[in-house]
């Protein structure tokens, strides 16, 4: 009878130390730490024991493991070879069914986590030099895993929406949508973000500047044109309109336009033109295609634009979105183009 108490008890330690096993994998060392140093009591109790690590999961999976070895022998001494086995298992099966935790922390594990919790760190602090020669020994004999399963950036966005899906997640929404827009900043180019030729406000180098002039760069809603001569294809420069108003010189746009032109080829990725930015310190690029044409210009603002996933509105902002105003107007011409087309009645009839 006591042979078999003895393997009561100890299978139901083997248990415990099992739970506690789970409820310690169920709350990982860097959140407890993070708890403990806000003043968190019960954090502050169960971050001790998890600061060894390893070496714990080896004091507790090692533990549960001799703990069973040991009751086995007794229900085969008290019952034969045959029932004790069978009733071991049973025994193990019930109680790991019952209490050890499978996919959360729950109420019985935390408890017996924070009343063993003293233990345990006595028992480690003393056991460390034992436990990390086998921890170490065992690090060496199992498989090593050297990649994170992480591959691609889609699996970095997938995990960042699952992390926005939490709900005890401490990163906003709107931190989560940055970072998803950085992501994929590398892949986009110059040419899906620059403003189209069509829509840009060009300013001639010979016209004067006055009220008129700046009422209507003001109403354009751009800050900074570009300034041909002659023919509008010869871009020699860039007027400012802070530096316009700001300015109590009159005369000609040559005189306060900026000569200093810096271009870009459309095919640029996004990143490439933002380093170009920050390298040369100018806010505005003439956009190139393959022909050497000129086929728009972006700006630092567009840029930063397409890195935050959000529009950038400063005082001289007019339309909410110049590139679906270029989209519109070449509809609008292209209708404009096909409609009579369409409409001229046959020659035959």
């Amino acid at each position: 009878m006591f042979t078999f108490m003895l393997g009561l008890a100890l299978a139901a330690l083997a248990v415990m130390l099992w739970m506690l096993q789970r409820a310690y994998q169920h709350v990982p060392a860097r959140e407890l730490k993070r708890l403990a140093r806000g003043d968190d009591a019960v954090a502050q109790l169960l971050y001790r024991p998890a600061a060894y690590g390893a070496n714990l999961r080896a004091l507790l999976g090692g533990g549960a493991l001799v703990v069973a070895v040991a009751a086995l022998i007794c229900m085969v001494n008290a019952f034969g070879t045959v029932t004790g086995v069978v009733l071991l298992l049973l025994l193990l099966g019930v109680g790991s069914f019952v209490f050890v935790p499978a996919d959360e922390l729950t109420h019985s594990s935390l408890w017996l986590a924070k009343r063993a919790a003293p233990a345990i760190a006595w028992v480690l602090e003393r056991g460390q030099p034992v436990l990390g020669l086998g921890t170490r020994t065992g690090g060496r004999l199992r498989r090593v895993s050297i990649h994170t399963g992480l591959y691609e950036k889609s699996d970095v966005a997938e995990l960042l929406l699952r992390q926005q899906g939490q709900p005890d997640s401490r990163i906003s929404t709107a931190e989560i949508e940055l970072l998803l827009h950085s992501l994929s900043f590398g892949d986009r180019t110059v040419a899906e973000a620059m403003v189209p030729k069509r829509v840009v406000k060009l300013v001639a180098a010979s016209e004067t500047v006055g009220p008129i002039l700046l009422n209507e760069l003001s109403r354009s809603g751009h800050s900074r044109f570009p300034v041909y001569d002659q023919r509008r294809d010869n871009i020699v420069g860039v007027l400012h309109l802070r530096k316009l108003v700001g300015s109590k010189r009159t005369g000609r746009v040559s005189d306060l336009m900026s000569r200093k032109l810096t271009y870009v080829h459309e095919d640029f990725s996004l990143l490439q033109t933002l380093q170009a930015f920050l390298k040369t310190k100018q806010h505005l690029f003439f956009v190139v295609n393959g022909f050497e044409e000129l086929v728009g210009i972006i700006t630092i603002e567009d840029v930063l634009e397409q890195l935050i996933g959000r529009q950038i509105v400063d005082e001289f902002d007019h339309y909410e979105d110049l590139r679906a105003v270029a989209a519109a107007a070449a509809k609008k011409d292209h209708r404009a183009h096909n409609e009579p087309e369409a409409t001229a009645p046959s020659s035959e009839a």
